[in-house]
């Protein structure tokens, strides 16, 4: 076992436990009164306990076993509803079979493009047997004919078996818990392979030492997508570890009421909850006078922001529109984390105020040091926390030798947290022979706080000065007519030099005054105008299925001219209809197929005899 849990001996209530799975039989020693709340999108609520978490995962288990599963085996999963994507990840976990979450196909534009990656993802994994929500099955049983992996697809509403049926496993800390696919924001989706010792390791980190959670006092509220680690781990796996109550918001429903966050902290007087930056610049605009005078939020003491860069402005506008709600600003607390990590790399303590440091951006652009301003332009840094226990940073210059206190390099990160892998290989790419990994994420460490600047692989390099790309995304953003959350600045050739690219959406019926606007703000930022400005309607801008810029593909869409026009984030078109008709069509024959040839290894054996 590659850590010390030490930390538990000062948590009174948690129990330490070798295995995810040794914690989820733990569960039936827990008191009724503490569980997990799921919310429809209505808003309803309904209550489960722990001990009757942990029943459901048995039948749920004994049904995974009865279709021929056993301990190794991947199931994917496309789940939307929380309630039942936690009983059925669960259901895996209880008898040692290997989840393999993927994001369900929200947007119809870009169906033909979701087919392709899930179906990689399908496939790289190892994936016999995929598990959907009701009504989705007409749609993914084709992957049976494009995955020969694939055995079969079976709707979780079927996954009902007698809890005695089950037959026990031995499950170790090296095993597998689940695979989870990174989100492609900066390439190629990869399967991190994440094992019970590497998950409590960062549990204990966050936890414990940052987040110092008390079970039987604190509760957790989320939104957060399960499919993504923030929302698993942070959410599912460390509260079941730890037994501490979460009530989860269907992600939609946030979506489309963004308001329902807050609502449900004030309503359940909660304690924690997470949340990247973007949702809170966007509840911020939408928050009505009449709730943030009616909703009491002075129980809150942990609003976890993180999974993208930290914008100063906007959690400034957060907390000072939120301050008559009784919520203090020292309860943001910034954290950053990979799937590589499992989730947390360095956090915020709950107990200590938040660190901003305001530095001369001139200096910091030019020559990559922050140093505080003195007079000018200046730029406003927000720090990351400490590593989390049990754990090292770093921050290397190109040559690998470590920089100095405020000098911007790449991010090591070394610990029991650190993945044992990628599912496909190629990670001793990433993890040297001393068990340092590479991040490929910039910033630089002042008395051991991390400040996140951005990618490496991202940074635009102007007359030589290296340039991140939200230095000038963020004030673009701030523009009249710009969709906050939606502007890419890349680097393209232009000539004998580098030129910036601008893309963004817009609502707005004069796109020329808009590019005006943005080309002066981005001569103004950086001291050169840009090669170009795009403007695109809603929904063009390519993003992760979690809601992240992908810049790379935003690049090449550019360069081969197909921005826009490599399928929409948006639905109802009647192009999307004929491809979701196709779709369907393709899964009823697969399904006609498989009730006449069944899909397994001897039958397969005599067809191709």
């Amino acid at each position: 076992m590659k850590q010390s849990h030490g930390l538990l001996a000062r948590v009174e209530g948690v129990h330490e436990s070798r295995t995810l799975h040794e914690a989820l039989l733990r569960l039936d020693e827990a008191p009724a009164t503490r569980g997990f709340t799921f919310q429809n999108e209505r808003g309803e609520e309904r209550f489960v306990a722990f001990p009757a978490l942990h029943a459901e995962s048995r039948r749920r288990g004994a049904a995974l076993q009865a279709l021929g599963m056993k301990k190794g085996d991947r199931l994917g999963m496309v789940v939307i509803d929380p309630e039942d994507f936690i009983a059925t990840f669960l259901g895996a976990l209880r008898v040692g079979i290997v989840p393999v979450p993927l994001y369900p196909p929200v947007h119809l534009g870009n169906l033909e493009s979701y087919t392709r990656q899930a179906a990689a993802i399908l496939a790289s994994s190892g994936t016999t047997v995929l598990a959907v929500s009701a009504g989705l099955s007409s749609i993914f049983w084709a992957f049976v004919e494009r995955v020969p992996n694939l055995a079969r697809v079976v709707e979780t509403s079927s996954l009902v078996a007698d809890a005695s049926a089950l037959r026990e496993v031995l499950v170790a800390p090296e095993d597998l818990v689940f695979l989870q696919y990174t989100s492609g924001s900066t390439g190629t989706p990869k399967g991190v392979r994440a094992t019970h010792s590497t998950l409590i390791a960062n549990i204990h980190g966050f936890m414990g030492s940052a987040l110092s959670m008390q079970p039987g006092v604190d509760t957790g509220v989320s939104w957060l997508p399960l499919q993504h680690d923030m929302g698993l781990i942070g959410f599912v796996l460390g509260p079941l570890y730890w037994q501490v109550e979460v009530t989860f918001i269907p992600t939609l429903r946030f979506l489309k009421r963004p308001e329902c966050w807050m609502e449900t902290i004030h309503r359940r007087k909660a304690t924690v909850s997470f949340a990247p930056n973007f949702a809170y610049g966007w509840l911020t605009r939408v928050a009505r006078d009449e709730d943030l005078e009616r909703w009491s939020l002075g129980n809150v003491r942990a609003l976890g922001v993180g999974a993208e860069p930290l914008h100063y402005d906007t959690l400034k506008r957060f907390t000072d529109k939120f301050a008559r709600t009784g919520l203090r600003p020292d309860v943001l607390l910034p954290a950053y984390g990979l799937a590589e990590s499992m989730l947390a790399i360095s956090m915020k303590k709950s107990t200590e105020p938040m660190k901003v440091r305001t530095l001369d951006a001139g200096r910091f652009r030019d020559d990559g040091v922050s140093m505080p301003a003195d007079g000018g332009e200046v730029e406003h840094h927000i720090g990351c926390g400490k590593v989390i226990p049990g754990h090292e940073l770093r921050v290397v210059d190109e040559k690998g030798a470590t920089c100095a206190d405020g000098v911007r390099g790449e991010i090591l990160f070394r610990g029991p947290s650190v993945m044992e892998g990628y599912q496909e290989g190629g990670a001793e790419t990433l993890i040297d022979a001393d068990g340092w990994l590479r991040t490929g994420d910039l910033g630089y460490l002042v008395d051991g706080e991390l400040y996140v600047v951005g990618r490496a692989k991202d940074l635009i390099i102007i007359r030589g000065r290296n340039i991140s790309p939200q230095t000038i995304e963020w004030e673009v953003n701030k523009l009249p007519g710009v969709r906050v959350g939606t502007t890419i600045a890349v680097a393209v050739r232009v000539e004998d030099t580098e030129g910036v690219v601008v893309m963004l959406e817009t609502r707005s019926d004069n796109a020329e005054a808009l590019k005006a606007e943005v080309a002066a703000t981005v001569k103004r930022v950086i001291g050169v105008p840009p090669a170009d400005v795009v403007c695109l309607p809603p929904g063009a801008i390519p993003k992760t299925s979690s809601g992240k810029l992908q810049r790379g593909k935003a690049r090449r869409q550019y360069l081969e001219g197909k921005l826009g026009r490599e399928g929409s984030r948006t639905a109802g078109s009647m192009g999307a209809r004929l491809r979701l008709g196709l779709q369907v069509t393709r899964s009823w024959w697969a399904r006609a197929r498989f009730s006449l040839w069944p899909k397994n290894t001897k039958e397969e054996e005599h067809r191709h005899e």
